[in-house]
């Protein structure tokens, strides 16, 4: 869908032409001067004194061939104090009532918004328009092709408008991806995907197969894998934004395209949902594409660890004890407990990188769904500032987090008689306990871990991906450009962003590329529940 901002005044505005009208109504319009005499706010202030718009973010009116307006069909709609999550609860209220005559244009009348309040308007309407047609024969696509916001002002507001655009095709990339079943979102096809990126500016990519991983020591990630006739894949993702010799932002996304369970088989109720045990990494590429449009003075890599996890003959059993790349020595004593496995050798391989900051994220636990529900992502972090910087962009960005403890109390349980650790602790917090098994390979780096199992989909009547958390993370990158210009990065171990060793695409690939990921795949491109 294509955005567009413009500098409209009410009475150019319903002059327009354009299929809907969605008016935007903060609260404080009620008491202002009536100096205006369009027909938008006479009939705003009509109908707010006639009562028959009651007070309240997301009250809408609708009405049909208004007087003196061209859009067919309007809908005035509250907005309470004008804050960008009433404004995103008044336009998904709006879409609601706009979505059954299907319009192809739509005008959004914002004449007071903020610079955050424009960017919640143009997510929200993204979000609530959007239609998965991949896999569909018959399947009718988003109706809407063209939103344009009218502001008093675009001047003001433009760049928080361009930012909003950009994290919007991200989330989409984001919810394509995780949407799609597992035998069309394989390891090698989002190796593709990542392909697709790196033909924008400044971004580049290497695939490494099995040979290579298994070269590399990542002997936890290869146990998990084994049990798979598809074969791995580690992507890594650069954009390079800023100088060779600036520290990257690392962001590790974990990128199990389907999660049986393995031996530790999950109950057969809604496995199907599990394809989205990748939402770590679609949520990676989803940033890289908001990197690639909006092109900030930053350097980070991506790193996707992707794989299934199955049960056949070969694939690792409750018991077995593996070597990750670090040296340590794990016992699995659950299969299904197999994000953490690849995590923590991705983990590991991130320290060549040197990075400013190393964040990983996962549909890691059931326990951070019960903990925390759908609304916040738990955040775990070794560092108080990488905590609230993380935290603060979760708020700016309406999609919040909220801080885990990381107490090493909570590692006792990982204790094992037979290796280093054991993969699991038990029922108990167990967000936290694997929170505290990643932390084991991280060393001394500057280090967070985003759960997402609950934030990253919704079950139900609105079942489907919700690309969370690209615009926490976008936000994040976006504020260190900030805080990089203050704070040069000479303390943080900078190191030019190295290149890993791939070897040429391997058949699978090939194979896997001739299969044809649909043109929303190539243009965009939970497990241990």
């Amino acid at each position: 869908m294509d955005f567009e901002l413009k500098t409209l005044t009410p009475h150019q505005t319903a002059s327009t032409v354009a299929d809907a009208l969605l008016v935007l109504w903060p609260d404080a319009a009620d008491q202002a001067a009536p100096a205006l005499d369009d027909p938008l706010t006479l009939w705003a202030r009509g109908a707010v004194a006639d009562e028959d718009l009651p007070a309240g973010a997301g009250q809408c009116l609708a009405a049909h061939r208004l007087p003196g307006v061209k859009p067919r069909r309007v809908v005035l709609a509250r907005c309470g104090d004008g804050s960008p999550s009433q404004v995103r609860k008044a336009v998904q209220a709006a879409w609601a009532l706009l979505k059954a005559g299907q319009p192809k244009t739509l005008l959004v009348l914002a004449s007071a918004a903020s610079g955050a309040a424009v960017a919640a308007a143009v997510q929200a309407l993204a979000d609530a328009s959007y239609v998965y047609t991949a896999t569909k024969s018959q399947a009718k696509p988003r109706s809407l092709h063209k939103a344009t916001l009218a502001v008093a002002d675009a001047t003001a507001v433009r760049s928080a408008f361009a930012r909003a655009v950009a994290v919007t095709r991200g989330v989409e990339l984001a919810k394509e991806w995780a949407n799609r079943p597992g035998n069309h979102a394989t390891p090698s096809l989002l190796a593709e995907a990542a392909r697709q990126l790196a033909k924008q500016p400044r971004v580049s990519v290497d695939v490494l197969g099995p040979k290579d991983v298994a070269k590399l020591g990542m002997g936890a990630f290869l146990a998990v894998a084994q049990g798979s006739e598809e074969p791995l894949r580690f992507i890594v993702l650069k954009y390079q934004g800023a100088a060779k010799s600036s520290a990257p932002v690392v962001l590790v996304g974990k990128g199990i395209t389907f999660d049986t369970g393995g031996i530790s088989i999950k109950p057969a109720a809604e496995m199907d949902e599990m394809k989205f045990d990748m939402g770590g990494a679609a949520s990676v590429l989803g940033t890289f594409a908001a990197l690639a449009e909006l092109q900030p003075a930053l350097n980070v890599v991506g790193l996707i660890p992707s794989c299934e996890n199955m049960p056949d003959g070969r694939a690792v059993k409750p018991g077995d004890v593996v070597t990750s790349m670090s040296g340590q020595t794990i016992e699995v004593l659950n299969t299904d407990a197999e994000g953490r496995l690849i995590l923590c050798d991705a983990l590991t391989y991130a320290e060549r990188f040197k990075p400013r900051a190393l964040i990983d994220i996962a549909t890691l636990t059931g326990a951070c769904v019960i903990a925390l529900g759908g609304v916040r992502c738990g955040l775990f972090a070794n560092h108080d500032d990488l905590a609230a910087a993380l935290a603060d962009a979760g708020q700016a960005a309406l999609d919040p987090a909220w801080r885990m403890p990381l107490d090493d109390d909570y590692a006792e349980g990982l204790k094992s008689h037979f290796a280093d650790m054991g993969n699991v602790a038990g029922r108990q917090a167990g967000a936290v306990t694997a929170a505290k098994f990643l932390q084991k390979f991280v060393g001394q780096q500057r280090w967070a871990h985003l759960d997402i199992a609950g934030v990253a989909w919704k079950s139900g009547a609105a079942k489907g991906a919700t690309g969370r958390p690209v615009p926490l993370l976008v936000q994040y990158l976006l504020d260190e450009v900030d805080r990089q210009a203050l704070q040069p990065a000479a303390g943080l171990g900078a190191q030019p962003i190295k290149s890993a060793k791939a070897a040429k695409p391997p058949k699978s690939d090939k194979a896997a590329v001739a299969a044809k990921p649909t043109k929303a795949g190539k243009a965009a491109g939970a497990g241990s529940r």
